[in-house]
């Protein structure tokens, strides 16, 4: 048996497979409530599996270990390092607030505090964001069966986006979550086989370390340049602070059973995303001294496999990698059509039907999806798409979304001021200086406006007051993540938990 044959057995079952468990998932989802944050159910244990497997997509696998391949730790400042900055900073600032407001977009909360055209804005840079995520994912999707098995990389980006098309629609988060801890497993098997063949073949690490370039572990600019510490600066704000944001995250938050849940989940999740995403930089280190002068960096996963394992391993471990693409690109689909059918349906049809809002959520998914194949099949490049993904989010909507929870005079004046500073700041730098970080120089606008505007204008524009999906006032105090990690907490009257 041919080794392209015994991978596509090997794809072929793990394909199968995720498309039982999202029928099984199908069974829990008959609401829109179930379908987008899971009835608000996810124990801990789930509900972490889901919080990294979310971040660890594509982008992690094969953009993380191609750019570690090229430059080393400095390479990947924004992935994974910022992608666990982000998961840490949501389980100690936010987790408990956001569970407690039982909204379940993030659009959702910036109407509330702020007016109909901030909640428009987040929805906007959301569904960029999320479709752009879905393509990047779409490509590395398509870059392994072009690597492994000579099949056109838009076959494969097609092929891929169906099966996720099927079992996200069908299941809603429930199905995503299922997935998720199934993938996850899959993938921390995958990489840990990968990395202990691959250090025995090459005769450990210490055959490898003596090779490497003096700076490959080098975590601060390599000149003391204005120009390179914005850049610098950006990276680390890039997914660190903007996906704070992110409705991918927020969805997890609102599924999660408790705030206590809901706060270990996201620091659970933070430290296993950082521990497992850092498995992809170093097989790209190493392969940077074993494998030089490879074509395309972003195949050197799919390479080191192929290179190091057997043909059995070797469709294992393909299915790790498609694990890894699948669980990140379904989250950012369930994002889109969550925001689809909370926040823009109600624009075309006042007060739709459950029924009608299920089944918009839906058919989101495959239209968005669609979308994003065309993305990819245009870009295919896979961590540069994943991070510019996030470039409006950060010129315009991460202070005012940041603000609204934490500062009480936050109002819609300056939000929206903010906004539009953030986005004209970032439009005159690309022009007359297309060098510098555009959307870093916004979101510093974006800051400083905010922070001049909203004072100024207490008396015309007066804050709203944050309440939670019943219209009932949110509690203020013991907003940070300071549960207990794991002793089993009692009623908890501030956050409603439970509920």
């Amino acid at each position: 048996m041919s080794n392209e044959t015994i991978i596509f057995i090997g794809v072929a079952i793990y394909m199968v497979g995720m498309l039982v468990v999202g029928y099984f998932a199908s069974k829990k989802t008959h609401s829109v409530t179930e379908f987008v944050v899971a009835g608000r159910g996810l124990p801990v244990w789930l509900c972490s599996m889901t919080v990294i497997a979310t971040w660890f997509g594509g982008s992690t696998m094969m953009g993380g270990a191609g750019a570690a391949y090229d430059s080393g730790m400095l390479g990947v400042i924004e992935d994974p390092w910022g992608g666990a900055l982000a998961l840490l900073l949501v389980g100690f600032f936010f987790a408990r607030m956001f569970r407690r407001l039982r909204v379940m977009t993030v659009a959702d909360f910036m109407e509330q505090r702020y007016g109909k055209v901030a909640a428009m804005a987040i929805t906007a840079t959301s569904l960029f964001s999320n479709i752009a995520w879905v393509g990047a994912v779409l490509v590395a999707f398509g870059l392994i069966f072009e690597s492994l098995t000579n099949i056109p990389l838009e076959i494969g980006i097609v092929s891929g986006a169906i099966v996720i098309f099927i079992y996200t629609a069908i299941g809603g988060m429930w199905a995503v979550a299922m997935t998720d801890f199934v993938q996850m497993l899959i993938i921390i098997l995958g990489l840990l086989v990968l990395l202990i063949v691959v250090l025995v073949d090459v005769g450990g690490w210490q055959a490898v370390s003596p090779q490497l370039n003096e700076y490959t572990f080098r975590m601060l600019p390599m000149d003391n340049t204005p120009e390179q510490w914005l850049n610098y600066l950006r990276a680390w704000t890039i997914i660190g602070v903007v996906d704070i944001s992110a409705q991918t995250l927020f969805q997890r938050v609102s599924a999660a059973k408790s705030e206590q849940v809901a706060q270990n989940s996201f620091y659970f999740g933070g430290i296993g995303y950082l521990a497992f995403g850092l498995i992809p930089v170093f097989l790209g280190i190493i392969a940077s001294v074993t494998m030089p002068n490879l074509s395309s960096s972003e195949s050197v996963i799919p390479m080191l496999a192929i290179e190091h394992l057997h043909p059995v391993l070797v469709a294992v471990f393909v299915g790790a990698i498609l694990a890894a693409i699948m669980s990140s690109g379904d989250s950012a689909l369930l994002a889109c059509a969550s925001l689809l059918a909370k926040n823009v349906l109600p624009l075309v049809k006042r007060a739709p039907s459950a029924k009608l809002s299920l089944l918009v959520a839906r058919l989101a998914i495959p239209a968005c999806g669609i979308i994003s194949i065309a993305v990819a099949i245009k870009i295919q490049v896979v961590f540069n798409l994943m991070v510019d993904a996030n470039i409006l989010g950060l010129a315009a909507i991460i202070v005012p979304f940041i603000l609204g929870v934490w500062w009480k005079k936050a109002n819609r004046a300056g939000a929206l001021s903010a906004m539009a500073a953030g986005i004209l700041a970032w439009l005159l730098t690309n022009f007359f200086s297309p060098t510098l970080p555009a959307d870093f120089i916004g979101l510093a606008f974006s800051l400083v406006t905010m922070l001049i505007v909203t004072p100024l204008t207490q008396k015309i524009d007066p804050p709203r007051e944050l309440r939670d999906s019943d219209g009932n006032p949110v509690e203020m105090r013991n907003r940070l993540g300071t549960l207990p990690l794991l002793k089993r907490m009692g009623s908890e009257p501030l956050g409603r938990e439970g509920l």
